[in-house]
């Protein structure tokens, strides 16, 4: 029997910027196999002075429960998966739509 190797973290970024009135962060973490297939990822819009709920996660997508899920303002449902790349690009659209939404309000 072959060793089983531990996913391997290729992406650990968290950035934070003005946003709605305070300071927002985007997180996005990133899991490969010994193949380089993703395994596991975090995809995060934190706005905790806006909200509450899901510690500030405003929106997320992420499979830390084996089920691809998208969580918005504390609400969570499972999403068809794509592949990461396709998940990623409907997250950061997403963040930009909410942010462009929050700039309009004020």
């Amino acid at each position: 029997m072959g060793r089983k190797t531990r996913p391997r973290k290729i992406v650990d970024d968290e950035t934070g910027f003005w946003c709605a009135g305070g300071v927002g962060i985007l997180r996005e973490e990133v899991w490969v196999d010994e193949s380089e297939q993703v395994i596991r990822y975090n995809l995060a819009f934190v706005l905790a002075h806006l909200s509450s709920f899901d510690h500030g996660r405003m929106l997320g997508f992420d499979n830390a429960h084996g089920v691809h899920e998208r969580h918005f303002m504390g609400h969570v449902e499972s999403v068809e998966f794509n592949g990461y790349p396709t998940t990623a690009r409907r997250f950061f659209g997403e963040v930009d739509a909410l942010r462009k939404g929050y700039k309009e309000k004020q």
